[in-house]
């Protein structure tokens, strides 16, 4: 069996022909970067992106063919969430810049909604599809739809026959109410769009996209030759939990990217509230098939990577990313140097919005090694926070729930010092996965379970071998006062700016 992957991101687009496996046989890769034409928005070109995408997958397909694949079984989407795209249902062109997932112009909507008791976050879909629509067809007067990027690319790989979206993609709308399982329930209270919340943004129900099935047939992706079907489609960081085998309760993974997010899998487990949990983790859907969702719970670190690219780009002292972990290395330990990574505020447990980075601890003895080793740890300790503040919000729903082992992609997994500081200050066993971008083979993976390669989940998750096995080496009193002294720092930095830590979403 052979699937061609669409891995659609916020800054790049790839496309992959993959055997059982995990074998890549053919890739291409375009970097597709957004727009931000001013502060807090960040856009990009719907139709320059779909178009890429399928550039990309037609090439990569010709690539495989020269390997001695001619054709694919199935073809599997993972992409980018929450992100905005309408488009005209005739035309079946966009309207409008896409808005990014990122793109914060619809805050002062969202303040507004949240005084009414609608409770939104900027980074959701939904107030970005009425901001658009607001802006093309005041009157609702257009035949127009709506969708995140899989639903986008699903409309344009089946040439407009299919307008669908999964269950993973959709929890994160803050339109749609998901049910613990679909199976056996009436079509009115399956999976669905929350219609108060449509009428109160003046969404029309007829611009919605289809739930369907995160695993399974959607559609027949004719605009590639060959016409494969379409067996998956799932938000990237769902498909970096299958792509890296935590398929069962209490698995979990962290992607280390520009951010972070934690993704810990809780089975049939569902989650009493959509909301923002009190432990400040999310209830997600990691995926659905046959009706029934896999549940799971989402802890999110705003700036991960970002903190490297400030010692490279903004402070020049370090030349490369790779870098860090060179004159990291050159120190045993931070001589008493604290850095809480903060550059947009704290995520998960705080949510704190206004607080700001701090450096602590600095002496006339500090090094540059010192400094950049802090850094990498203070990365470190956030991911500590996502693992303490998921497994405290997951033995709620599973009790005697715990995280056991980290398994790890991202750019920052390829960082020798940074791994070994995070399973030092978790605790934990970290295992690093053998492509730095897991995304590509959750989906293959997913639409491989599809079309029955797999005999079931036990299978899927025995596919898991990682490249690199950290154990932690810090004993538990060192442990203790490291923790101790990263959470007088994060005091330190928490409220710096009074009005942005009002906020809450």
């Amino acid at each position: 069996m052979t699937v061609l992957v669409i891995d659609a991101g916020t800054s790049g687009i790839r496309a992959a022909v993959i055997r059982a496996g995990g074998e890549i046989v053919a890739e291409q890769r375009r970097e597709v970067l957004p727009d931000s034409p001013a502060s807090g928005l960040v856009e990009f070109d719907a139709d320059n992106y779909a178009a890429a995408a399928i550039e990309l997958a037609v090439a990569a397909l010709a690539e495989a063919t020269t390997a001695g694949v001619p054709a694919v079984d199935a073809v599997g989407i993972s992409n980018q969430r929450a992100s905005c795209i309408v488009w005209d249902r005739a035309t079946g062109r966009a309207v409008a810049p896409a808005q990014g997932w990122q793109d914060l112009r619809t805050l002062g909507d969202c303040l507004v909604l949240a005084a009414e008791g609608l409770r939104f976050a900027p980074n959701q879909t939904a107030t970005k599809a009425r901001n658009i629509w607001d802006a093309v067809d005041p009157e609702r007067r257009r035949d127009l739809c709506v969708g995140t990027p899989d639903a986008w690319l699903v409309w344009k790989l089946t040439e407009g026959s299919v307008h669908a979206t999964d269950a993973s993609n959709a929890g994160v709308t803050g339109l749609a109410t998901l049910t613990a399982s679909g199976a056996g329930d009436s079509d009115r209270d399956r999976d669905r769009w929350n219609a108060r919340l449509l009428d109160a943004l003046r969404i029309p129900a007829s611009a919605m996209p289809t739930i369907v099935d995160s695993i399974g047939f959607v559609g027949y992706a004719s605009a590639l030759p060959g016409s494969p079907p379409i067996m998956s489609m799932v938000g990237d960081q769902q498909a970096s939990l299958a792509g890296q085998g935590a398929v069962h309760p209490g698995m979990a993974k962290i992607t280390f990217g520009t951010g972070a997010m934690l993704d810990v899998c809780l089975g049939d487990a569902a989650p009493e509230s959509a909301q923002r949990s009190d432990g400040g983790t999310f209830p997600i859907a990691c995926w659905r098939q046959n009706g029934a969702i896999t549940w799971g719970l989402e802890s999110i670190m705003l700036s991960a990577g970002t903190n490297v690219q400030w010692l490279r780009d903004d402070l020049g002292i370090i030349e490369t990313a790779a870098d860090s972990a060179r004159i990291a290395a050159l120190c045993e330990h931070t001589d008493g140097v604290v850095y809480v990574p903060a550059q947009m505020g704290l995520g998960t447990p705080h949510w704190d919005y206004g607080a700001r980075s701090g450096l602590f601890g600095v002496t006339r003895g500090t090094e540059r090694s010192h400094v950049v080793r802090a850094v990498l740890e203070g990365v470190a300790h956030r991911g500590v926070d996502l693992v303490e503040a998921a497994e405290a919000d997951a033995s709620a729903l599973i009790r005697g729930l715990t995280i056991s082992v980290l398994r790890v992609d991202g750019g920052m997994s390829e960082n020798p010092v940074f791994t070994q500081a995070l399973a030092d200050l978790t605790g934990r066993r970290v295992e690093v996965a053998p492509e730095k971008e897991a995304t590509a083979a959750g989906a293959a993976a997913l639409a491989e379970l599809a079309l029955g390669t797999f005999d079931g989940w036990d299978d899927l998750a025995g596919v898991w071998h990682p490249a690199r096995v950290i154990e932690p080496e810090m004993s538990s009193e060192e442990r203790s006062t490291a923790r101790d002294r990263w959470a007088r720092a994060v005091e330190r930095c928490a409220g710096w700016h009074g009005d942005l830590s009002a906020l809450d979403f």
